[in-house]
C-alpha cells in the first residue's frame, strides 16, 4: 500500500477512491489532495462492485413500495368517501294482476247483460192496472224455472217540493189516501201509473197535475227502484219537481185524495215515529236527505 495511503488509515484519514473507468490503475486520494495507488486488496473489491449487474427489478419494487407508503400515509389524512350505493337490477316487468273491485264499485248492474231465456208464458189474470203470467224459463245460470209474474207498465212518483222559503228545509208536497191492500190510510208522495207507451216525465207532469193541481218549474230524476221484484215488475221512477206553481187538481173518479205542505224536517220525523209506512215516500224522502245532507258537508 503507498505510503499516503497507509498513512491515511493508520490516522484515520477519509481515503477517496477514484473512478474505475478512467485509464490506468485504480487510484485514491488522500486527504492531502494527492492521488495514489490503491491497494491489490481494494482493487479487487472495487471491481467486483464494479462490474456486479444493477438488479433493475429491485430497484422497481423498491420504488412501489415507497410509493405505497407514501400513499398510505396521505390516506390517513384524507376525509372519507361514501361508497357508491350498488342500484338493484330492474325486476322484469310482469302484468299488474286486474284490480278487484271493492265497495258500491263492485255491485253492476246486471239486468242489461243477464236474462233468463223464456221457454213459454201464458196470461192467467188481466185487469185495468195490470196482468198476471205464468213463465216457465232457464234462468242465468242454467236453472229451468217457473214463476207467477205481475207485469205492470210502471209508475211514476214524484217528490214536489216548495223552496222558495228555505233550501234547507223545503217543504214538501204529501197526500193522505185509503189503500184497501194495506186497510188503511197511508201518507204518501203523490205518483201513478204510466199509460202504455207513455214517457216517464210526461207522465210525472201529468200525475202531479191530477193529483194536486201543482205544476212545476224545474224537474229531475232522483232514483229508480223495483218495489217488490220477487213477483211484482213494477218499475218506479222517483222525479224532484221544484218551483211549484198551484192549480186545480183533477183526481179520477174512484180517487178520494188529501194533500198538503209539510216541512221536510217534519216528513222526517214522521218517518222515525212511523207514520209514514209507504214504501216509495220513505225510499225518496230519506235518500234526498242523505243526498242533501251529502252536499252541505263538501
Amino acid at each position: 500500500m503507498h505510503n499516503c495511503t497507509q498513512k491515511a488509515h493508520a490516522m484515520g484519514v477519509p481515503v477517496r477512491i477514484l473512478d474505475m473507468n478512467r485509464t490506468g490503475s485504480p487510484t485514491a486520494e488522500c486527504a492531502h489532495g494527492k492521488e495514489v495507488e490503491m491497494p491489490k486488496r481494494d482493487k479487487q473489491k472495487a471491481a467486483v462492485a464494479a462490474a456486479k449487474p444493477k438488479n433493475v427489478k429491485a430497484e422497481k419494487l423498491q420504488k412501489a413500495k415507497a410509493v405505497r407508503t407514501e400513499k398510505a400515509k396521505a390516506g390517513k389524512f384524507a376525509k372519507p368517501t361514501a361508497a357508491k350505493a350498488v342500484r338493484p337490477k330492474k325486476a322484469e316487468k310482469t302484468k299488474k294482476p286486474e284490480k278487484v273491485k271493492k265497495g258500491a264499485d263492485s255491485f253492476e248492474p246486471l239486468a242489461m247483460t243477464e236474462r233468463a231465456q223464456l221457454i213459454s208464458s201464458k196470461v192467467v189474470y188481466e185487469g185495468p192496472l195490470f196482468r198476471i203470467l205464468h213463465d216457465k224459463m232457464i234462468e242465468p245460470g242454467g236453472h229451468i224455472n217457473e214463476r207467477d209474474v205481475i207485469r205492470h207498465n210502471g209508475s211514476v212518483v214524484i217528490m214536489a217540493m216548495d223552496n222558495s222559503k228555505s233550501r234547507k228545509n223545503p217543504w214538501i208536497v204529501i197526500e193522505r189516501q185509503y189503500r184497501h191492500a194495506a186497510n188503511q190510510f197511508l201518507w204518501e208522495l203523490p205518483a201513478g201509473k204510466l199509460e202504455p207507451g207513455e214517457d216517464a216525465l210526461a207522465g210525472a207532469k201529468r200525475e202531479l197535475a191530477e193529483e194536486t193541481g201543482y205544476s212545476a218549474r224545474k224537474w229531475k230524476p232522483l232514483v229508480e227502484y223495483y218495489a217488490s221484484p220477487g213477483f211484482l215488475g213494477e218499475s218506479m221512477k222517483v222525479f224532484l219537481a221544484e218551483g211549484l206553481v198551484a192549480g186545480e187538481a183533477k183526481p179520477e173518479k174512484d180517487e178520494r185524495i188529501e194533500f198538503r205542505l209539510v216541512k221536510l224536517s217534519d216528513v222526517l220525523k214522521m218517518i222515525d215515529k212511523g207514520a209514514i209506512l209507504d214504501g216509495k215516500t220513505l225510499t225518496s224522502a230519506l235518500l234526498y236527505e242523505r243526498l242533501r245532507a251529502g252536499k252541505h258537508k263538501k
